[in-house]
């Protein structure tokens, strides 16, 4: 006689949330990553899926669907009256909903994707008025949603959210990368210029769950994926201009913030002189901000600069101190040491074969004339209302050149 045999439930590698804010004309194109985590789960029974996705789709009405996918399946599927998907309060909710189930599947890591419109260090999570929900309160909603979690869960209050894929245009920022980090978040992937939707293919969480302990190969992983994915409808475009995965150690974010607010306290007090300010704002000024669209004159991103080539345009620059150039290598190095992996498109088709060669690591908000300076403001949008900004004396540098 056999005994009796106790059947315990697969233990999953990682839980990957999906929050998808459909409430705009990126709706029926964006759906497409829900069907790609369907497919993704099937292929690969480690993954579990925990989607929240507003959308008008397959209704007449805007509304919220929440559901799992595993193993191929779309789980119980819960329909509300839609879901203000720009609160921070939701998406809170939806971080501990996610990290409750990652402890339920028995997953090792977890992750959020938050797919809608970006905006760098003005936010995302586009609402349909326009505005977008800032930077510190996404950041603050995944700290708020790991602490609902550990209270509700107090046996698994070490879990948190390890990694944030941002499938919105302009997120790889030294702001968002600042903030996520205080959140306890460890990798931020996402793009420092544009992405054409769909963006980034759910087949991620895939190269997410098979190097759970080589950060290294993650990134690359993840990053050929992204760069590697074509969108039929604008002539098999790459799906962003350039991805990159960031590494948000605490310790290395706190190296090159220092190295930053050394650099831009240096060089605001260089700029006193009117031969060294002109070097710089020249020098500044042939980084091509984050809006190369050849009809994208009137957007605000012409300010969001790739920090390392800004960084080690100076300290090339021999019209400038070589204290100040030292100072610029520095900020360029210590930023380097924050990408695990990187690819960027330098002929990126539609887009007038624009060059994103430069376009390498995560972007700062530097302004060569007062109208680059939040040049958002009006709409209740802010650039510069961030921590990273006031701690590394970004503004600082912003008056002495701008």
């Amino acid at each position: 006689m056999l005994q009796n045999v106790s059947l315990t439930p697969s233990r999953r590698t990682l839980e990957f949330g999906i929050y998808r804010d459909g409430d705009n004309n990126l709706d029926a194109i964006q759906s497409s990553v829900i069907d790609q985590a369907v497919d993704a789960s099937a292929a690969d029974s480690r993954i579990q899926f925990t989607v929240e996705d507003t959308t008008a789709l397959h209704s007449q009405r805007l509304h919220t669907d929440e559901f799992t996918v595993g193993d191929g399946l779309i789980g119980h599927v819960t329909s509300e009256k839609a879901h203000a998907m720009s609160d921070e309060a939701n998406l809170a909710r939806f971080v501990a909903r996610t990290l409750d189930n990652a402890e339920a599947s028995g997953a090792k890591q977890t992750w959020i994707e938050l797919v809608d419109h970006g905006g760098g260090d003005g936010g995302g999570l586009q609402t349909g008025d326009g505005s977008c929900m800032s930077m510190p309160d996404i950041a603050k909603a995944i700290s708020d949603g790991v602490a609902l979690h550990a209270k509700a869960h107090p046996e698994d209050a070490g879990r948190n959210v390890d990694g944030v894929v941002a499938n919105q245009c302009l997120m790889a920022t030294m702001g968002f990368a600042d903030a996520l980090s205080h959140a306890g978040v460890k990798w931020l992937a996402a793009s420092p210029e544009t992405m054409v939707a769909p963006g980034v293919t759910s087949d991620v969480a895939q190269a997410i769950a098979s190097h759970e302990d080589d950060p290294v190969a993650m990134a690359k992983a993840v990053v050929g994926d992204v760069m590697r994915a074509r969108d039929t409808d604008f002539g098999k475009l790459h799906a962003a201009a350039a991805f990159d995965v960031l590494d948000l150690d605490a310790n290395k974010i706190a190296s090159a913030e220092s190295a930053i607010k050394a650099f831009n306290d240096l060089a605001s007090a260089s700029a006193k002189d009117g031969a060294a300010r002109q070097a710089l704002r020249e020098d500044v000024r042939s980084i091509g901000g984050m809006a190369r669209i050849p009809a994208g004159g009137a957007l605000p991103w012409h300010a969001d600069r790739s920090a390392i080539a800004v960084y080690d345009t100076i300290a090339g620059d021999g019209r400038l101190d070589a204290t100040l150039r030292t100072d610029a290598a520095a900020a360029r190095d210590r930023v380097s040491d924050l990408v695990l992996a990187h690819r960027e498109s330098r002929d990126f088709g539609i887009f007038g074969h624009s060059d994103y060669s430069d376009a390498i690591g995560p972007t700062v908000h530097l302004p060569t004339s007062r109208g680059q300076i939040d040049p958002w403001a009006r709409e209740g949008v802010s650039e510069t209302q961030n921590a990273f900004y006031r701690a590394a004396d970004q503004d600082r540098l912003a008056r002495a050149i701008a």
